[in-house]
């Protein structure tokens, strides 16, 4: 058990400095928009996404006046609130350990997103289920705080929702299974009590926003066509591959061919994750498991579906880290359960621990000293309105020269273009400017454009 602490060290320690040197230090497009939100507080403006991560950002922004360190602080509360309570509680410890090591776990809490409170919540969410199908005691107790998990993670997420239809579509499937089951009324107390709580919410949005989710403020879906298609099926599959999520945002010959090479690895880990699924009817917990599994398959069709409704971006380790959380923890339990030894797994969770820590220093910078260039000249904006990046013309290309091989790589990192790192760091540094994706505002002088600002 030492390893195991040993390690959860050095992943709070990882997790926490990697970011450092990261040229866009976790910041994204995404994340200006929250910290939007949070800016606005009490006073939110939006609901195009929930009120949750923000409300915890301007909390923690309140003692340390700076957005990115609130967002930096919030991801190590996260990884360490989860690490301590599966010692202390002694929670599936080591499995929880190795869910750290994989590739939901590393992106999520990696930077400024929602994702991390959404399957930090989710994590509490299956302790209090799991106490639930154990028949412990203080079931209603336990039904309650599931419950309020649950109700935080659609605070975090709308695609929270997701989860709520996934637990009530298991109870109505089971429910001649499960209705002489001691647990059964408080499984539907958690229901009842979860849907009473995100109804509240919704009903508050409509009262003060006029909409339920900000569906008036998305965009109309785009057109779909087929390799988007392909690419979205490719990326609900990899929910089901605990560490390999590399997905190349080109659609060359080769880049497609990459894809399915890494497709077909998920179906084998699938069909494996399905051999030690089927032991799970052995254990106690058989509908525990059967939940999970349950939740994994709706949130991801859910979400592969919604997605041709709305515009949102295509699946990826983003959008599948419910799915993926779900699978990966079923399978760490029973693999505990049916093997004696725990060399095979350990070894292969640090290999690609390192290897996901390497992988995400394939941009390298320093973040930090690019937002103490760009600091001292935001003091002659403070008037400005609107932020809007017009370097996106100005691209920088990487190369990776792989000596094995003798072949060269370029690729195009998005988040890593002069603009867009400027734009990150001004939307952090000060959120009531609010970044636009279209130069559309007429009156330019309420307009800050990234190249009024320079790194030099």
């Amino acid at each position: 058990m030492m390893k195991y602490k040993i390690l959860s060290v050095i992943i709070v320690l990882v997790y926490f400095l990697q970011t450092f040197f990261s040229s866009h230090g976790g910041i994204g497009s995404d994340s200006l928009s929250y910290f939007g939100i949070a800016s606005d507080l009490p006073s939110p403006q939006t609901n195009l996404f929930p009120l949750g991560y923000p409300v915890l950002l301007q909390m923690v922004h309140l003692f340390v006046g700076d957005y990115f360190w609130a967002s930096k602080i919030l991801n190590l509360l996260f990884t360490v609130g989860i690490l301590f309570f599966a010692w202390k509680k002694k929670f599936y410890f080591r499995e929880t350990v190795l869910l750290f090591t994989g590739k939901t776990f590393y992106f999520v809490f990696f930077g400024a997103m929602s994702e991390g409170p959404f399957i930090f919540f989710m994590y509490f969410l299956f302790y209090f289920l799991h106490e639930i199908f154990s028949e412990k005691k203080n079931l209603y107790l336990n039904a309650a705080g599931g419950a309020f998990m649950l109700f935080c993670m659609f605070t975090s997420r709308y695609s929270g929702i997701y989860i709520y239809l996934s637990v009530l579509l298991f109870s109505v499937l089971m429910i001649f299974k499960l209705k002489d089951k001691a647990y059964f009324k408080a499984l539907l107390l958690f229901i009842i009590v979860s849907g009473i709580e995100i109804g509240v919410y919704l009903l508050f949005n409509y009262i003060h926003f006029g909409s339920l989710t900000g569906e008036d403020l998305r965009g109309k879906p785009v057109f779909v066509s087929y390799i988007y298609v392909v690419r979205d099926f490719l990326g609900l599959a990899n929910a089901a591959d605990p560490f390999i999520g590399i997905k190349p945002a080109s659609n060359s010959a080769g880049s497609i061919a990459f894809q399915f090479l890494v497709f077909i690895i998920d179906v084998f880990i699938f069909l494996y994750l399905v051999k030690f699924y089927k032991k799970a009817k052995e254990t106690s917990l058989y509908y525990f498991h059967i939940l999970l599994w349950v939740m994994a398959c709706v949130y991801g069709v859910a979400l592969l579906v919604s997605g041709y409704f709305q515009q949102i971006e295509e699946m990826g380790i983003r959008l599948m880290a419910a799915s993926n959380f779900c699978l990966f923890f079923s399978f760490l339990i029973l693999y505990f359960q049916k093997n004696p030894s725990d060399k095979l797994i350990w070894r292969v969770s640090c290999f690609f621990f390192i290897f996901l820590v390497g992988y995400g220093m394939k941009d390298p910078g320093n973040y930090l000293e690019n937002k103490n260039k760009i600091e001292p000249q935001m003091a002659k904006f403070k008037d400005k309105i609107y932020l809007y990046n017009d370097e996106k013309n100005l691209v920088t290309i990487t190369t990776y020269y792989f000596p094995l091989i003798n072949r060269s790589v370029k690729y195009n990192h998005t988040n890593s273009q002069k603009g867009r790192l400027k734009e990150s760091i001004i939307g952090t540094l000060n959120p009531q400017i609010k970044w636009v994706k279209y130069d559309t505002v007429k009156d330019r002088s309420k307009v800050l454009y990234t190249s009024q600002l320079n790194f030099d």
